[in-house]
């Protein structure tokens, strides 16, 4: 997993967008779905709705989680359940967080 996040944050830094993902478990047609995802320095992943149930484990470097009710300054080893609501998540250095997400019940 760390050699994952450290070449996803190699693809972040160049990427226009300063972000790179890889889906390592679930997808389509599955309730779980687990992303390693790396943001460039302050870069962000613009404010969206939690698609369900999710926790975030930081691998590498410092973010800020910011939702309605709460603000959240994680680092490396941090690990946190998203809120059920509004979100957004910036990067404070360059980092790589592992997204587990299980899609709410239709």
């Amino acid at each position: 997993m760390t050699a994952l996040a450290d070449e996803l944050v190699e693809t972040a830094r160049s990427a226009h967008s300063g972000r790179a993902a890889h889906t390592v478990h679930g997808g389509s047609g599955h309730a779980l779905r687990q992303v390693v995802m790396a943001l460039a320095v302050g870069r962000k992943l613009a404010e969206h709705e939690n698609p369900g149930e999710t926790t975030l484990l930081v691998l590498s470097g410092k973010v800020e989680l910011t939702a309605v009710s709460t603000k959240a300054a994680l680092a490396t080893g941090d690990y946190v359940i998203v809120p059920p609501e509004r979100h957004d998540l910036t990067a404070l250095e360059d980092s790589a967080v592992l997204l587990t997400i299980v899609g709410r019940a239709s």
